[in-house]
């Protein structure tokens, strides 16, 4: 059962989406938050697999309460709900480590599929809303970064995949690896390059030049390995 907290200052919208995910069969709303303030202790007393986050709150916004959840629970999976997709606030909730958002007139199906990816650690950004997120991300920085030392072969290939847009399954099929070996993948390059989410993974592998600006994967020059010298992956 995937547990969600529902933070929106609007009891309506509260009451419909509790109602949307839990007629899913697997999804429990274990706390509904009317501020920013209640969300974050919601989130500390059931530490739920899913916080579905409205931005604009009372007494405690959306984006304070985000930084204040995943400073407390940095694995927290935290998606804003908007009613505004241009939102400036959105944006840097995504930076403050937001694995998404869900605009609240989506259709039914959309959320409870998206609380669902969430739950697993993948970006609910459907690809042409993570364009935008990464356009938005790179704006002020253009120049490609040097890919740090310490991430594998595979790990490079897997957060250009994610650069792309591509889900776990897709990345599996693509790589003929299994889903698990996927997410383990995923898990690993997180770690290392001291993300907090796949969605900053995407505008990483953008960032370190492994993705073009048509979401197109640069194809990377041999490794050391391969070389037949000793040492981890590196893009030129």
């Amino acid at each position: 059962m995937i547990r969600v907290v529902v933070a929106d200052d609007q009891a309506l919208v509260r009451a419909g989406v509790r109602m949307m995910l839990e007629a899913a069969g697997d999804m429990e709303v274990c706390g509904e938050a009317a501020d920013g303030a209640e969300a974050v202790r919601l989130a500390e007393r059931h530490r739920p697999d899913v916080v579905l986050m409205d931005l604009r709150m009372p007494r405690v916004d959306g984006l304070e309460a985000t930084r204040r959840i995943l400073s407390a629970q940095p694995s927290a999976r935290i998606v804003v709900l908007t009613t505004f997709s241009e939102d400036e606030n959105l944006y840097a909730a995504l930076g403050a480590g937001a694995l998404g958002f869900l605009v609240k007139d989506d259709p039914p199906a959309r959320m409870v599929e998206s609380v669902r990816r969430a739950a697993t650690g993948e970006s609910p950004l459907a690809p042409s809303v993570l364009r935008r997120v990464v356009e938005r991300a790179l704006a002020a920085e253009r120049q490609a970064v040097p890919l740090p030392p310490g991430l594998t072969e595979r790990e490079a290939q897997v957060l250009t995949l994610v650069g792309v847009g591509l889900s776990n399954a897709e990345i599996a099929d693509r790589l003929h690896v299994g889903v698990t070996t996927v997410k383990s993948h995923v898990a690993a390059l997180i770690e290392k390059l001291g993300l907090r989410n796949r969605t900053q993974a995407a505008v990483m592998a953008h960032r370190f030049g492994l993705v073009d600006n048509g979401f197109n994967p640069v194809a990377p020059a041999r490794s050391d390995r391969e070389s037949g010298a000793s040492g981890s992956y590196r893009h030129p």
